[in-house]
């Protein structure tokens, strides 16, 4: 039997790396003879989940273009070059079957290089407003694999095919870890659990709400697990007692994912899959700055079908407090959300994915 090699790229967030792990790991389990070669860029998030993960990594010296005038905007033609020629050698020196993208810059130069060669590239789109490299590559991409419907607009509707985002499959079945979560992580199965996300480097005014809400909240028999970010752990951390935990990451998502009563949300693409899949009561709060605010359009995709309520950044001042205390005084209102967002999963994304990819090696 053929030893398949496989590269894929995807980073700068969470939400292009757990993907990119995701569908590595259904590939792996497929074919366990397999190469993997990740490529990611230098200083990201990527270089240290990636080997954590357990496969091998290399850095792209490549970052976005900021909205003002920056000396890293003034290097970005240096930064493309250079890394469209490092690239190159990788794939020379690889010689990948198939080459996968899941977003963020790295995956650009890896994936035009990769189709110049004639090696066949499948592109994993998360959002429902697709970033700006996707939308490059996906003119000599062989199949860009999408969430969300009616992305015509931005895609070749014939190289299209829906699959959902893949999520980690721990999450698949969290109702039997509700009790080793509840030790896990030390709480009170007394007491109503809310889980905050702000996702992998942490949200601003999200971190404030918490901040000012947190003392209402202790007095409603609330216990806190608040994931505040990299970025604002020393801020925060004060805040950790017995009835809350402050952390700047979680590992372990299923168990957290399984204690949780209600969950206070960023709309990033991966958070919304995950999700679904998990079933829980949600709030979302979108990032207002992201690119066409598709973190608000993929969270009213979902409020759309009842599965869960949104408040924008400029209503929590005003409408949080309330919209949080009803919704925690009323379980028939937290198992219809339960129950509605739960129909929209889509727990087969990853193996459905890696059918699409096998079928361009075979």
């Amino acid at each position: 039997m053929k030893q398949y090699k496989f590269i894929l790229s995807g980073g700068g967030t969470g939400g292009h790396i757990y993907p990119a792990i995701a569908i590595a790991n259904e590939l792996k389990y497929r074919f366990p003879d397999a190469e993997f070669l990740f490529v990611g860029a230098k200083d990201k998030m990527e270089m240290q989940k990636v080997p954590q993960a357990g496969y091998n990594i290399k850095g792209l010296w490549i970052s976005g273009l900021q909205r003002r005038l920056t000396f890293d905007n003034a290097l970005f033609p240096v930064k493309l070059l250079s890394s469209l020629l490092k690239a190159r050698r990788i794939i020379k020196q690889f010689k990948p079957d198939v080459v996968i993208g899941t977003g963020g810059f790295a995956s650009g130069p890896l994936l035009q290089v990769a189709a110049i060669a004639g090696i066949p590239t499948v592109i994993q789109e998360q959002n429902s407003f697709p970033g700006i490299t996707n939308k490059l590559l996906s003119k000599k991409a062989n199949k860009i694999c999408v969430a969300y419907e009616n992305l015509e607009r931005f895609f070749p509707k014939e190289k299209m095919i829906l699959t959902g985002n893949p999520v980690r499959q721990d999450l698949i079945d969290i109702e039997s870890k509700r009790d080793s979560a509840i030790q896990y992580f030390n709480l009170d199965s007394n007491k109503k659990t809310l889980l905050v996300l702000g996702g992998s480097l942490g949200a601003r005014r999200v971190n404030q709400l918490i901040e000012k809400e947190l003392a209402n909240m202790l007095s409603q028999n609330v216990q806190v697990i608040w994931q505040c970010g990299k970025l604002y752990l020393e801020d925060y951390k004060k805040y950790n007692s017995a009835n809350v935990q402050v952390v700047a990451f979680i590992e372990r998502m299923d168990l957290v994912y399984a204690a949780a009563d209600i969950v206070i949300s960023r709309a990033g693409a991966s958070s919304v899959s995950e999700l679904c899949i998990v079933g829980k009561p949600v709030i979302f709060i979108p990032s207002p700055n992201v690119a066409e605010d598709h973190q608000t359009k993929n969270a009213q995709a979902i409020v759309d079908k009842k599965g869960a309520l949104m408040l924008k950044e400029s209503e929590l001042d005003s409408q949080f407090s309330l919209v949080f205390e009803v919704l925690l005084k009323d379980q028939g209102k937290q198992n219809q959300l339960s129950e509605n967002i739960k129909l929209l999963a889509m727990p087969e994304a990853t193996k459905q994915i890696v059918d699409e990819i096998v079928k361009l090696i075979r």
